[in-house]
């Protein structure tokens, strides 16, 4: 459905990843390895799917990773993922790149809400984005430590797609030939970037996303920066983009509360190990001290389920709502969010467990 509504680049964007996009298909794939043993007659008339994370309750083990760029994808954008996660009280993010403003993201959804943002070579601008964080009532911060570069995503380079528009004639026809996208685009807001409206300008004058990455962001970004951002924020901080147990122990090490295993979709380093296949090692190493989330590949409720029984607090879902988010606004999303829970209660119920602690590796066997 997102296909069809949304013109080619847009599409690409969401559904593209890096390189060959073998980590992006590897991230799904990796589930199918796993089985699941279930336990019967174990009395599940009643689940409790609700997990805490970060020091947030969530009532389901889910929540909306944040995204960049939503009203690109659908007029209504963070404000629909806001108003969905709320009504299933679980968790979402807003992105450094998003395009509501925190503020409003908070008026919208006073339930559990990270902000997701960049290390910029502007240390004043780092400072700033946590400030604003906090007055805006957010409670927890998640730095993402995967993106020193931008990954390279061929899709969009076929296409010309960037922010603002520079498409080349293929890119320019896939726009003509989707007009509801285009009268969505044009009888709304104009397109912008609150938490970057005096450094990202959408007319083309200043820094465009593509640049952002490569111009803004601070390559020499090292563990010791990042040590003084946890102590400034003095609360619940995440890093996002851990993959190696050595550097999962390097963020117990300087105070982070949460770390969530990921390799951006695919989209940063083509030939990254899935998070699924590191949950085990990483859980095993630091779980007792830190609170391990994953996310990437996500489709299923059993995929949820496997991952929980491997030591994940919680897992984040991207595409899986972004693709809704496309075809139908906030009513997609909670179509998204609806199914997911249940198949997770129904998941439960056919492993004979009535609360998400009792999901351990006992139900799990790996194929060689």
């Amino acid at each position: 459905m997102a296909k069809r509504r949304l013109p080619g680049p847009i599409f690409d964007y969401i559904d593209g990843a890096a390189d060959d996009e073998v980590t992006y298909r590897r991230n799904t794939a990796a589930f199918e390895n796993c089985d699941l043993v279930p336990d019967v007659l174990r009395g599940v008339a009643d689940v409790d799917m609700s997990v805490t994370v970060m020091g947030q309750k969530l009532a389901m083990p889910v929540y909306c990773s944040p995204t960049a760029l939503q009203r690109l994808f659908h007029h209504q954008g963070e404000r629909a993922v806001a108003a969905a996660a709320a009504k299933y009280g679980t968790m979402f993010g807003v992105s450094s790149l998003g395009t509501i403003s925190l503020e409003e993201a908070r008026q919208i959804s006073s339930g559990p809400q990270v902000y997701q943002f960049y290390f910029h070579k502007d240390r004043g601008l780092n400072r700033e984005m946590m400030a604003r964080a906090k007055t805006a009532g957010v409670q927890a911060m998640m730095l993402t430590v995967d993106s020193i570069t931008g990954g390279n995503r061929e899709r969009d380079k076929r296409t010309g797609f960037s922010i603002p528009f520079k498409l080349n004639l293929a890119g320019m026809t896939q726009f003509a030939i989707k007009p509801s996208w285009a009268i969505g685009w044009l009888t709304h807001e104009r397109f912008a970037l609150p938490q970057l409206e005096n450094h990202v300008k959408m007319d083309g004058g200043s820094l465009s996303i593509s640049r952002y990455f490569t111009e803004m962001l601070d390559p020499s970004m090292s563990w010791n920066d990042v040590a003084e951002m946890v102590q400034a924020w003095g609360g619940q901080f995440c890093l996002k983009g851990i993959m190696s147990v050595e550097d999962a122990k390097r963020a117990v090490e300087i105070g982070c509360t949460g770390i969530v295993l990921s390799n951006h979709g695919g989209r940063q380093l083509d030939g990254s190990r899935s998070a699924f296949d590191q949950l085990a090692e990483i859980v095993d190493a630091v779980g007792d001290r830190i609170d391990v989330m994953m996310d990437g590949g996500v489709q299923r409720g059993t995929h949820v389920l496997k991952a929980l029984s491997l030591g994940a607090k919680a897992v984040g879902l991207g595409r899986y709502y972004l693709f809704p988010l496309a075809a139908a606004g906030q009513p997609g999303v909670e179509r998204a969010l609806e199914t997911m829970r249940t198949e997770i209660e129904r998941g439960m119920k056919l492993m004979g467990c009535t609360s998400v602690s009792q999901l351990t590796r006992r139900n799990l066997r790996f194929r060689g």
